[in-house]
């Protein structure tokens, strides 16, 4: 069992740095197009031992004033990503919208962060997700656009490596970019980092493979679709993502 479990990580390691290096997808720090980078906080509905908040609220469930401060007053569509614990690899994302001053609660996925859970300082290669605030501009993929309505970028750029484990080769169908230390409006391919590599960059929201990620958030295709479906520029979506605890803060 140990054995297994050591040639898995390795696994999960060699490929998530390949994804960081050569499709500048699955890794990062902080960065340009970030509403704010920073703590936040905790509660939410995850599925485990976290309480269901209240499907219409004011501030978004879980979510505590240092966060919710840098929630732009134009966003009207929030994803809302609760990490398990600090530490650990498992998380649940949720989709809230908001009229009339008040969110209100829409889907929600299961879904993995990076494996080794969260951060606040975040850098190139850390294995952690970034937590914070960030905006949502882009959406490209391997596969042609499903109905998208932010831009989609389809590209073979988002091809992975034949040598990756055959669970992470539809990890780029579809991928939603985190405007974390990229140029918005161009393809989440794009490699450019404003604030400059050690900062990392390149963390998308994209397709599950069953364990963590280096810096990206992952759901389901189904998922995914629903979100491209979904997430659209009038509204201006963002997406809160971090620990419970930090979220809370």
């Amino acid at each position: 069992m140990g054995r297994t479990m050591g040639a898995a990580r390795k696994a999960v390691y060699a490929a998530t740095a390949v994804c960081a290096l050569l499709l500048a997808g699955c890794g990062g720090k902080a960065g340009s197009g970030a509403a704010h980078a920073s703590a936040s906080s905790p509660g939410g509905r995850s599925g485990g031992s976290h309480a269901a908040p209240a499907d219409d609220t004011r501030t978004l469930p879980g979510v505590g004033p240092r966060l919710t401060a840098q929630v732009p007053a134009t966003a009207r569509q929030a994803l809302v990503v609760y990490g398990a614990n600090p530490d650990h690899s498992k998380s649940t994302v949720t989709l809230f919208t908001r009229s009339g001053g008040v969110w209100h609660r829409g889907p929600s996925w299961p879904s993995h962060n990076a494996i080794h859970g969260w951060t606040l300082q975040h850098h190139e290669g850390d294995l952690k997700s970034p937590i914070g605030v960030f905006t949502l501009h882009d959406a490209g993929g391997l596969l042609p656009d499903p109905g998208s309505r932010l831009p989609y970028h389809q590209s073979t750029a988002f091809t992975t490596p034949a040598s990756w484990p055959k669970s992470y080769h539809h990890d780029f169908d579809y991928v939603i970019a985190i405007d974390y230390n990229r140029v918005v409006g161009t393809s989440p391919s794009d490699p450019t980092r404003p604030l400059g590599q050690s900062r990392g960059g390149g963390i998308w929201i994209h397709l599950d493979h069953g364990v963590g990620t280096s810096a990206c958030v992952t759901v389901s295709k189904d998922a995914l679709r629903y979100l491209l479906n979904t997430l659209q520029p009038s509204a201006h979506p963002v997406v809160v993502m971090g620990d419970t605890a930090h979220l809370a803060a």
